[in-house]
């Protein structure tokens, strides 16, 4: 008899994340992305400049609008991220002996076949 523990079902912690449209690109004026947004319609959500990296948050449903107004835009930009996911909206510090916990429990989940892809808010 094969017996497992189930941490959770599909949905149980939705509510913590936010599913967004997701893209990241080389820059240094997060203002005029978002005014070249605005002016296209596109519904932002968030945008941030760190370390000269843009990235530009927005619901899931404005990806290919958001998409095709920064390629109308920026013709020669380069997308180094642009996907939909889940973005947590906030984060948990993990450390010391729980942080060597929780990278060896999300190893065990990249190695299982059943498993897609792993969303989580710790911080690490």
């Amino acid at each position: 008899m094969k017996t497992g523990a189930k941490i959770g079902s599909p949905g149980t912690v939705a509510h913590m994340f936010d599913h967004q449209a997701v893209f990241q690109f080389k820059g240094d004026d997060e203002e005029a992305v978002l005014e070249a947004l605005m002016m296209a319609d596109v519904d932002v959500t968030d945008i941030e400049l760190e370390d000269g990296v843009v990235t530009v948050f927005a619901p899931h449903t404005e990806f290919f609008k958001t998409k095709t107004a920064l390629g109308e835009e920026y013709p020669d930009l380069t997308l180094d991220v642009e996907e939909i996911t889940f973005v947590p909206q906030t984060h948990t510090p993990v450390t010391g002996e729980d942080a060597e916990k929780f990278q060896k429990f999300l190893d065990l989940l990249d190695d299982c076949d059943d498993v897609q892809q792993v969303y989580h808010n710790a911080e690490l």
